[in-house]
């Protein structure tokens, strides 16, 4: 009796567990996928280019290289609780510094700001993804994942719409005045707009810091890997984190996902102004993309393992990708802009199926596989750039044939998507063969 008593208070305690963590989902997507509002705000109010504007996802993401295997240090030392509460104490600092990056108008000061929201979020993930993973079976990991995707993605659509609309709305009128006014003129518009930004960061600053008070009393249970969980080969043979080749191909495939996440989610609002959709218009899309992981997420959270094995979301995840890749390469206009939403279709069960694959037997090797994991984000920081010096080089050639300098930037905003096809292929390398490397000698 006392042992079914037992289980009943386990399963509520993980329930409670996955509650939170959800929550904490949620304030990491909210905080990261306001990104594709932020992109088209600083190019206007800082005049940048647009592979300096896309430094924006750079800041946010190259913190999580710089923080992940210091996170791990840090959780080994105070636990996940109090990192997961330091984790959105550095968060509100982040979003603190907006304000004077605001009243300076200076975009390294503002990139500053992101990149220190990066670093919190770096203790966030480093902490409540394997917390979620092994909190339970890990046949159903990419389950629970998926339930902590549609909590982050839910918050990350609320977020684009919401800051879309505060950072966005009048920013046609405020480019057509910024061609005709003098320069004092210009810097009284663009200073003006540069504050429209201090109000929601001061919020967002006190709700954080609020949370990083309450999850210090919250019920989270201390979970490690079992080590009934450690496989014989690593309690005998595996000495370091380098003779898991497939835990390197995990990193990879997760690298190369991020970045393709990112384009699908931050790009869409600057394609879209590009290919001729007003701010206006355009503010909405990046919640196309995310409704579109939502549904796929709830899809997951029920097929996902009795009906579909994680391996066969990850490669029917990756077809899919290269497929929508190829669709937006081919079409224009609208129908262009959906397919690109679409990829949410594509990505949303990436990361729920990479880690579980990924982490499966490395049993005292999980805490600095899943910082290794947390790094790769960084795919986040550097192929989205990629992308815009892409659209700017291949803008340029165009205009220097004679083209017109809207058309150009259409055709070379479309055209530059070809990045992600890689990216996909090698995702579904991963699924169908790189996941299966257990060791150097190919131990499936």
């Amino acid at each position: 009796m006392s042992n079914v008593a037992e289980t009943v208070t386990n399963k509520n305690s993980n329930k409670i567990a996955i509650a939170i963590i959800a929550a904490l989902f949620f304030i990491f997507g909210f905080v990261t996928w306001i990104n594709g509002a932020l992109i088209p705000f600083m190019k206007t109010i800082n005049e940048l280019t647009d592979a300096q504007s896309y430094l924006v996802a750079s800041a946010s993401y190259i913190s999580f290289v710089v923080m992940a295997l210091p996170a791990s240090y840090i959780l080994d030392k105070i636990g996940y609780k109090k990192g997961m509460s330091l984790g959105l104490f550095v968060m509100a600092i982040g979003a603190l510094i907006f304000i004077p990056a605001a009243e300076a108008r200076t975009y390294w000061l503002f990139l500053t700001g992101i990149f220190v929201q990066g670093m919190g979020m770096t203790l966030l993930q480093t902490a409540s993804n394997p917390y979620i993973t092994i909190l339970g079976p890990i046949d159903s990991a990419a389950k629970r994942i998926a339930i902590m995707g549609i909590a982050n993605k839910v918050a990350g659509a609320l977020g684009s719409i919401i800051f879309g609309a505060i950072l966005l709305s009048g920013i046609d009128e405020v480019k057509d005045k910024l061609a005709t006014v003098s320069l004092a003129e210009k810097d009284q518009l663009l200073n003006t707009m540069a504050d429209s930004v201090v109000t929601p960061y001061i919020v967002m600053a006190i709700v954080l810091a609020v949370l990083g008070v309450l999850i210090r009393k919250a019920p989270l249970p201390d979970i490690e890997v079992p080590e009934d969980d450690i496989t014989a080969d690593v309690k005998d043979q595996k000495t370091s984190v380098f003779q898991f080749p497939h835990l390197w191909l995990g990193v990879i495939t997760l690298f190369f996902y991020v970045g393709a996440e990112v384009i699908a989610g931050d790009t869409i609002i600057s394609y879209g102004i590009s290919l001729g959709f007003s701010s206006e218009e355009a503010k909405s899309f990046t919640a196309y993309t995310l409704l579109a992981m939502v549904l796929t997420y709830a899809l997951g959270v029920v097929l996902i393992p009795k009906y579909l094995k994680q391996k066969t979301a990850l490669i029917i995840s990756a077809v899919l990708g290269i497929v929508f890749s190829c669709c937006i390469l081919m079409s224009s206009g609208l129908v262009s802009v959906l397919f690109v939403a679409a990829l949410g279709i594509s990505n949303a069960l990436v990361w729920p199926a990479v880690w579980p694959l990924t982490l499966e037997g490395l049993g005292k090797f999980t805490k600095t596989a899943s910082a290794l994991l947390v790094m790769a984000i960084s795919g986040g920081a550097i192929i989205p750039p990629l992308y815009g010096k892409l659209v700017d080089m291949n803008k340029a050639d165009l205009v220097l044939s004679g083209m017109a300098e809207s058309e150009a930037l259409s055709q070379a905003a479309t055209s530059s998507y070809w990045i992600l096809i890689p990216c996909y292929a090698f995702i579904l390398f991963f699924a169908l063969w790189g996941h299966k490397y257990k060791s150097w000698t190919r131990k499936s």
